[in-house]
């Protein structure tokens, strides 16, 4: 695992100005009771470094990524992985890994695209919650 990543969390790279993708973080979040997760923006330079170090582009900002350890999850392949690590009822989506990807990742495609005019976009990268701390669940 890179520099970016020392304590190999499982990171969650995502879209930093898109208002969907910064509500997905902040519905993890408290779920996340154990801390597991780490996150970090795609437009990040840690974000880019993951992406590049996984052979994922750097320029495409269209996913929601999970790295873990060496595996990496784009698209609804990430959605499901996630909730099958926050567990509980979470963990309700893994049978949905049976459908076809292609199906599964249409749908996401198809909100993904049109994520900017239905649930707007930041001027900028927001920062965490005041009671998140940057470095420790936040990746700089």
């Amino acid at each position: 695992m890179s520099d970016a990543n020392p304590d190999d969390h499982p990171v969650v790279l995502f879209d930093g100005v898109c208002n969907l993708c910064n509500g997905f973080v902040q519905f993890i979040l408290p779920r996340d009771t154990n801390g597991r997760f780490r996150f970090a923006s795609l437009q990040s330079d840690v974000g880019q470094e993951l992406l590049a170090e996984h052979g994922l582009p750097t320029d495409e900002l269209e996913s929601v990524v999970l790295i873990e350890g060496d595996d990496c999850y784009t698209k609804s392949d990430a959605v499901i992985r996630i909730a099958e690590l926050l567990g509980g009822v979470y963990a309700l989506l893994g049978p949905f890994r049976v459908l076809p990807r292609r199906l599964r990742n249409w749908a996401y495609d198809f909100v993904a695209a049109r994520r900017y005019r239905w649930f707007g976009k930041k001027d900028q990268c927001v920062m965490p919650p005041s009671d998140v701390s940057v470095g420790e669940r936040f990746l700089e």
